[in-house]
């Protein structure tokens, strides 16, 4: 059998797991949203598809998510719209959302995610895998717990420990374990497998009975396109609210595609998926879907059961489609303790914590990635995130802000210019003081710098020249312009000679602009600091000494 082959057998396999896992969830999305289930399972259809003719990731499974589910869900309510408003608001809603990614996406406004680092997504990806695990205890302990956060609602659980159902735990239990050892068998539909048995059981068993709690009869209107019949003001508003779906789904989006992605070797584009999103998005608003995303437990499911290529998503479309036609009965026997067993082993990979204490190991970044786990499981996925992010930020400024200064020497025989500090065989002149700011200059740290390498050349009555080295400089804004002008003026006047090293055409161009035009001439600013080292010396007219 050829490759190809295999892969979409492959990818036919692993669609059909996760279509079993997707329609179930739909279900639960559309009660936490306030809407009926034909708008998740119209929305999951339709964002399968669309994804997979624009999006990238062959993991993504686009489909409602539990969080931006609850935010649709306060923007009706926040709107106080009745039952059939309450739908209108919900389709604008979605589409507002669809139309900020299309607008993000054309304004490639992707590098932005570049801004959530790996730390953060790791973070992230652990804080909400802990989330959503959490809130599948109820349906496995058999004791209801709806619109609670993490610690609530495992404080709820404990409080109610004598309402949790045995069998239900039994059939939890026996369906994790069974998908564990089933995932070591490559290649097999391990989910699918077990939701099939757990349908099973359902036919012979009178589960009910046992207080197990089953998914439930779906009910089905023809989807059809339609505009949202709202007022201008409400349009307004909507728009307005729509701006925290734009943002959760995005970071819960790029966070999954990307998260996979790079442990796969992957290549994904932000603009891209951006505009894949956006497409969806719009398209489910049209249709009354619910608002669509990368959903972290369903991409999950779809690497764990061997996905190969975007045809996984479109596998998982067609086997929904099957199912919404002709299995909904079947779909309605199905115990809920298997399918949040189903979840949990979703998610796995994204559960274990060697990746994050890998950073504390190597003492970076460490806070951050803790810091967007404790920020999701206590703020919630939406400002968890925002937490982190700004986190992640503050912890960039901060350490830009630094005024560490190496000092240069060189390395006898070549032109290259090391720390004196971490060799001990370069040369340097007494004359010259040669430095290097560790971190680019910039508002929060040129003052201080520039300030540093004058008291250093003060300190030193027999330097005349100090070359300025700004490899670690690719730009300078007006602040630290001004500061390496009043740099010179300073070593000027007390009888000292500023040279720059490691010049870019377009920072010449921004001194002469700022009248340092002298600074900026051949003779004071150069390509390299080999280049102004011989140009100090010939102004010392001094030998080179160790």
């Amino acid at each position: 059998m050829r490759t190809d082959q295999l892969t979409m057998i492959r990818d036919g396999l692993a669609g059909f797991s996760v279509a079993g896992l997707l329609l179930p969830s739909a279900i639960a999305y559309a009660a936490i949203a306030g809407l009926s289930p034909d708008h998740a399972i119209v929305a999951t259809i339709v964002g399968l598809g669309v994804y997979a003719i624009f999006g990238c990731s062959r993991f993504a499974m686009v489909a409602p998510t539990s969080s931006s589910a609850a935010i649709l869900a306060a923007l009706v309510i926040s709107m106080q719209g009745g039952a059939p408003q309450s739908a209108a608001i919900a389709e604008a809603a979605v589409l507002a959302a669809g139309f900020c990614f299309l607008a993000a996406g054309v304004a490639r406004a992707g590098a932005l995610s570049s801004f959530i680092s790996r730390p953060v997504l790791l973070g992230f990806s652990f804080g909400i895998a802990i989330t959503i695990t959490a809130k599948q205890l109820p349906a496995i302990t058999g004791v209801p717990g709806p619109g609670l956060g993490v610690l609530p609602l495992l404080w709820h659980l404990l409080t109610h420990i004598s309402q949790w159902q045995p069998v239900s735990m039994l059939i939890g239990v026996v369906a994790l374990g069974a998908l564990f050892g089933l995932q070591r068998v490559r290649g097999l539909p391990a989910a699918a497998l077990v939701l099939g048995l757990g349908v099973v059981l359902s036919l012979t068993v009178n589960l009910p009975a046992w207080h197990v709690m089953l998914v439930g009869k779906i009910a089905m209107a023809l989807p059809h396109f339609s505009w949202p019949s709202l007022s201008l003001g409400a349009w307004t508003q909507v728009l307005e609210l729509a701006l925290p779906l734009f943002l959760i789904l995005f970071a819960e989006s790029w966070s999954s595609i990307r998260g996979l992605a790079l442990r796969h070797g992957d290549a994904v584009v932000a603009n891209r998926e951006l505009l894949a999103l956006g497409c969806a998005n719009v398209a489910a608003g049209l249709l009354q879907g619910m608002p669509v995303g990368a959903g972290f437990s369903a991409s999950s499911a779809a690497e764990t059961a061997g996905a190969q290529s975007k045809f996984a998503g479109l596998s998982a479309m067609t086997v929904l489609l099957a199912l919404v036609l002709f299995g909904r009965p079947l779909v309605a026997l199905l115990p809920s303790p298997v399918l949040a067993a189903v979840v949990i082993a979703s998610l796995f990979h994204n559960l274990n914590p060697a990746p994050l204490l890998r950073l504390w190991r190597i003492r970076r970044d460490q806070y951050v990635a803790a810091a967007a786990v404790v920020a999701v499981i206590f703020l919630g996925v939406l400002d968890g995130m925002m937490v982190a992010v700004g986190l992640s930020l503050l912890a960039l400024v901060q350490r830009f802000a630094g005024t560490r200064v190496e000092r240069l020497g060189r390395i006898a025989g070549t032109h290259d210019f090391v720390n004196l500090t971490r060799h001990s065989d370069t040369q340097t002149d007494p004359g010259i003081l040669v430095v290097r700011p560790a971190e680019p200059l910039f508002f929060a740290n040129a003052e201080q710098v520039l300030t540093t390498i004058v008291y250093q050349a003060e300190a030193e009555p027999a330097v005349k020249f100090v070359i300025l080295s700004l490899e670690e400089s690719p730009d300078l804004d007006s602040t630290a312009l001004d500061a390496l002008l009043d740099c010179d003026a300073r070593l000027t006047k007390h009888g000292r000679t500023l040279l720059l090293a490691r010049v870019r055409d377009h920072i010449r161009d921004l001194l002469t602009a700022a009248n340092g035009k002298d600074l900026a001439s051949d003779a004071r600013s150069y390509h390299s600091v080999a280049d102004a080292f011989d140009g100090a010396q010939k102004g010392l007219g001094a030998k080179l000494t160790r």
